[in-house]
């Protein structure tokens, strides 16, 4: 089979991206230049991420969908490496902008299909000091209403929200006192564990009810009481990138949220990771550490031309789908290490 090995340098890829997005909302804190970011933080955190996935054989077609991480005023793509034994192409989901590498292996392929994308990266601190050098985006009407209404499993009406709306201490409406309130409920409120089935779905029905999960649980009750505040509030998924490690292995992912007010623009919280640890709840409502990288946004997802088997919950791991129909049989391994 032959083998196909592109280089692509984030600029390169962000211009021909750029040509596919007109139907997408743009995130307006999202176009930072490669040179513009590197120069201005020489010190960020740097590290390289590899994305590895093994599709094994099969006897018919397969669709291959992978995330892309891409650059934001949260980190910077200095460089991304596409190693693969069949040739794909960058596409982009149409609502939230978020960027994918989709292929098509043919049927009858007798071998199992490596691919593999390695980033290098460069990552700040999102701290109010490092958001007081930027600019405060204004969001335009329909960005706001992407960002405050209800997905499939997060709900911004009902009994059910109403309920808890009740409990929560008073705050004035879209203030950061009331998005704290809501904040601080979530982490009292809610258990980190994975037990069972029902977890991490990203459901605000199974975390009022169950009242445990993982951090997928955790921010979509945050967000569902923030939007039902009116506060524009966004679900973001990636991996979390350890700092007491130059190099490792990496499990799986990690979700948090950013949402929005007029006067302190996207503001980071990570309620799951306050929950683990009581003593950083303070420090992680307005402050994320550079330990992550983000690969997308957003909840029920349609990638377009190739993906039939219905929304996606969340993207962050491969989707594959055979005749319209998920398929499982890949395995997948994720790794960084410090440049």
């Amino acid at each position: 089979m032959q083998y196909f090995l592109t280089k692509l340098i984030l600029l390169s890829l962000l211009l021909i991206m750029g040509l596919m997005s007109s139907c997408a909302y743009p995130l307006r804190e999202m176009p930072v230049t490669q040179t513009e970011a590197v120069q201005k933080h020489e010190e960020d955190r740097r590290f390289s991420f590899t994305y590895s996935v093994q599709v094994h054989p099969t006897d018919e077609a397969l669709d291959i969908f992978l995330p892309v991480a891409q650059s934001s005023t949260q980190q910077t793509i200095i460089d991304i490496e596409i190693e693969s034994d069949i040739t794909g192409k960058f596409g982009q989901e149409a609502v939230y902008g978020n960027k994918f590498w989709h292929a098509t292996l043919p049927e009858g392929t007798p071998d199992t299909l490596d691919i593999r994308l390695t980033y290098q990266v460069a990552r700040p601190r999102n701290s109010t000091e490092y958001r007081e050098t930027l600019d405060i985006p204004a969001l335009s009407e329909k960005e706001k209403e992407l960002f405050l209404n209800a997905n499939s499993r997060v709900p911004v009406a009902g009994e059910l929200v109403d309920s808890i709306r009740t409990a929560l201490t008073p705050a004035d409406p879209m203030s950061l006192e009331k998005a704290r309130a809501i904040y601080d409920y979530v982490i009292g409120n809610m258990e980190y564990k994975k037990v069972g089935t029902g977890w991490g779905n990203g459901d605000t029905y199974w975390a009022c009810s169950e009242k445990y999960g993982n951090c997928t649980d955790f921010h979509a009750l945050f967000i569902s009481l923030a939007r039902v505040e009116q506060i524009p509030s966004r679900f973001e998924i990636g991996f979390p990138v350890p700092l007491d490690k130059e190099s490792g292995k990496i499990g799986g992912y990690h979700c948090w949220v950013n949402f929005y007010l007029p006067e302190s623009g996207w503001f980071p919280i990570d309620a799951s990771e306050a929950k683990k640890d009581l003593s950083k709840q303070d420090l992680l409502f307005g402050n994320q550490p550079p330990d992550r990288l983000q690969f997308t946004i957003g909840r029920d997802l349609e990638l377009g031309e190739g993906h039939n088997s219905g929304p996606l919950n969340y993207f962050i791991y491969p989707h594959i789908e055979q005749n319209g129909k998920i398929y499982s049989d890949y395995t997948r391994s994720f790794e960084y290490k410090k440049s």
